[in-house]
């Protein structure tokens, strides 16, 4: 069974930076693509950005281009986010999802890590 952990997330000042990291961990892993999604209170979950595990090529909503990087480390199966100019808009729950091979979208979660941006 894969599991997804993530970890990094915490309180940061407005134009602060965070990187939050996620491990996959189980018997076998092979996946398309690996991303990060989140959700603010009172809101639907949005993705944020994602990046494909062969090639490495990522994608990025509007709101985070240019303050967000996603990355990944094929070894050790982690993806990283870090998070540059952060700004109060961005307080959320992130999460951090999979879409192993064979599968239609993404279908393995995290349990979120917490993320608030505040003065």
């Amino acid at each position: 069974q894969v599991q997804l952990v993530e970890s990094g997330g915490g309180l940061a000042q407005p134009g602060g930076s965070l990187r939050l990291s996620c491990a996959a961990s189980g018997r076998t892993f092979s996946s398309v693509a690996m991303g990060w999604f989140r959700q603010a209170p009172g809101k639907e979950r949005e993705f944020v950005a994602s990046i494909r595990w062969s090639g490495g090529s990522t994608y990025y909503t509007d709101s985070v281009k240019g303050r967000f990087a996603i990355s990944r480390n094929l070894r050790a199966n982690t993806i990283y986010l870090q998070m540059n100019s952060l700004r109060p808009e961005d307080t959320a729950v992130y999460y951090c999802s999979a879409q192993r091979v064979g599968a239609a979208d993404y279908d393995v979660w995290g349990q979120g890590t917490q993320v608030t941006v505040s003065s």
